[in-house]
C-alpha cells in the first residue's frame, strides 16, 4: 500500500493549493482547490435533478471529486478572459493534467478504468452529465466571487496588472458566461450575476 499512501499524501496537498485566479486578484485568504471541489460536489448533489433526466447524480458527484485531482501535481492554471494572459494553452493544460491524474490513480484498483473515465468524460463534455458538472464548476466560481464581493475580501483601489481589463471580480463572470451549456446553469448564473451586480452597486453608493 506504500504507493497508494504516496498518492494520497500528494492528493491531500489540494487542501492547501490556493486557487490561482483568486490569488492573482489579491483575495484575502483565498479558497483551496479542495474547497472548490467540495463546492462543485455539493452543487451536483443539490441540482442534478434539475439538470435533466439524463444527468446521473452519483456519477456527477464522483466526476466533480476527480475533476481537479491532477492539480495536486500540476498546480492550478487559471482560465483568463483574455487569451494573451493565459499561462499555458488549453491543450497543454489538459495534457499535463491527464498525465498527472493517470499517474496518481495508477496505484489504486481501477481495473475497469472508471476513475480515469470520469475525468475523461468531464474533459470531453460530450454527455449530459459532463456538461452539467462543468456548469457546476463555473457556477461554484461565480458563487465564490459573489461571496468574496460581499465580504470585501480584496482592495479594489489597489493597482493589479493581472486584472487590468476588468473591474472588481467581473472577469470571473466574463469567463463563465460563454461556456455555460445547461438550463439550470444559465438560471443559476443569471441569479448570481444579478446579486453580484447589486453588491457592486451597493459598494459604489457607500
Amino acid at each position: 500500500m506504500a504507493e497508494e499512501f504516496d498518492a494520497l499524501l500528494e492528493a491531500v496537498e489540494l487542501k492547501d493549493e490556493r486557487r490561482t485566479g483568486w490569488v492573482l486578484r489579491g483575495i484575502e485568504s483565498p479558497e483551496s482547490v479542495a474547497a472548490h471541489t467540495w463546492g462543485m460536489a455539493t452543487l451536483c448533489l443539490l441540482y442534478a435533478d434539475r439538470g435533466g433526466d439524463d444527468v446521473d447524480r452519483e456519477r456527477a458527484i464522483s466526476m466533480a471529486l476527480v475533476h481537479d485531482l491532477g492539480e495536486a501535481r500540476t498546480g492550478d492554471v487559471a482560465t483568463r478572459a483574455e487569451d494573451g494572459t493565459q499561462r499555458v494553452s488549453g491543450e497543454e493544460k489538459t495534457a499535463r493534467e491527464r498525465a498527472a491524474i493517470t499517474d496518481l490513480l495508477e496505484p489504486f484498483d481501477d481495473s475497469d478504468g472508471d476513475f480515469l473515465s470520469l475525468w475523461e468524460e468531464y474533459e470531453a463534455r460530450e454527455t449530459p452529465t459532463a456538461r452539467f458538472v462543468k456548469d457546476m464548476d463555473l457556477i461554484d466560481n461565480c458563487l465564490q466571487a459573489l461571496a468574496y464581493e460581499r465580504e470585501d475580501r480584496y482592495d479594489e483601489t489597489e493597482r493589479n496588472d493581472a486584472f487590468s481589463e476588468y473591474e472588481n471580480l467581473d472577469e470571473f463572470f466574463a469567463t463563465a458566461s460563454p461556456r455555460i451549456r445547461t438550463g439550470v446553469g444559465e438560471s443559476l448564473f443569471e441569479e448570481i450575476k444579478a446579486r453580484y451586480e447589486r453588491e457592486i452597486g451597493r459598494a459604489c453608493r457607500l
